[in-house]
């Protein structure tokens, strides 16, 4: 593929520098050099060091917290690679932000999702990289070809290798029953629903749970963790239900605001979530295990990069 383009080039903003080096080094290609810095008044400046004229350039940034920052941080670098003649913009967003304002809930809501996908197409990216996006349908949101990474079996791959007893998945919502479900086929266990209702945002309550979790070891599985509020709710309610212990597991764990004190709690035996958002020292439990994609991003940008397909990277 060198041929079309003048080799390839990876760039990362500051949202996951560990992830980007990760998946430098599998790559065997050294990160662009280049600095972002902020001027006084919040400003960010970008410069780049390296020539990319022509090349297939892979921008690694998750628009995580602060999540205006690194977004701004994202389409500026993107602007930067555009204005310097790169052959083709790749934007690699391993968690991509303000996925959950996907549609209209109420009156005069935004699509927040959507203007997201525009600013990004627009500042110049050819194609988007993602992973677990908040609704699938985000996908649709772009008008650039966009590959959505899942990060399922590494998850399922984990908790097969536990080899738990008296196993059941649990969907904390009637929302996530669809993501539960599949990893419920791939651990060949019996699934359970959680039934709640959200008054407000950050804020939810159980109602009812669908399903046989009594001596049960359950696994409650989301697309993300933000407050722990929903997984802490729903593993207070498993437990007092008659659960043996309580498993929770994410592929982005935001965990902002109370979330580290919640998931604290004696009714979690383990936090398991991946690392699309890179984990400060001071958000890591003893019970959590943060589990890498690198050698999934790694594999997808040498597909692409080759014009390969990626659907051998959904097989198990």
């Amino acid at each position: 593929m060198d041929g079309k383009f003048q080799g390839m080039k990876l760039i990362a903003g500051n949202s996951n520098r560990a992830l980007a080096q990760e998946i430098s080094g599998l790559l065997d290609i050294p990160l662009t050099n280049a600095t972002i810095e902020t001027f006084s008044d919040g400003e960010i400046s970008v410069n780049t060091y390296d020539t990319v004229r022509g090349a297939d350039v892979y921008v690694i940034q998750s628009t995580s917290f602060p999540v205006n920052d690194n977004l701004m941080e994202l389409l500026i670098i993107i602007d930067a690679m555009k204005r310097a003649s790169a052959g083709r913009i790749n934007a690699v967003i391993p968690y991509y932000g303000y996925g959950r304002q996907d549609r209209k809930a109420k009156s005069r809501d935004p699509i927040t999702a959507k203007l997201v996908a525009d600013l990004i197409t627009v500042a110049g990216a050819d194609r988007v990289i993602t992973m677990d996006l908040h609704a699938t349908q985000i996908q649709g949101f772009f008008n650039v070809p966009v590959d959505h990474l899942l990060g399922m079996n590494i998850l399922a791959n984990y908790f097969r290798d536990l080899k738990l007893k008296d196993l059941v998945v649990v969907s904390p919502d009637a929302g996530s029953v669809k993501r539960s479900r599949k990893l419920a086929e791939k651990l060949d266990a019996p699934l359970a629903i959680i039934d709640k209702r959200r008054p407000k945002a950050n804020v939810s309550e159980v109602m009812n749970i669908i399903g046989d979790i009594v001596n049960k070891n359950c696994i409650l599985l989301d697309d993300m963790i933000d407050t722990a509020g929903t997984i802490c709710n729903g593993s207070d309610a498993l437990m007092k239900l008659g659960a043996k212990s309580v498993y929770t597991a994410c592929t982005h764990g935001v965990l902002s605001g109370p979330a580290i004190d919640r998931l604290s709690s004696d009714n979690i035996k383990q936090v398991v979530t991946l690392n699309t958002i890179q984990m400060p020292e001071e958000k890591r439990l003893d019970k959590m295990v943060v589990l890498s994609v690198g050698s999934l991003f790694a594999k997808a940008i040498e597909r692409v990069h080759d014009s390969k397909s990626l659907s051998k990277l959904f097989e198990d």
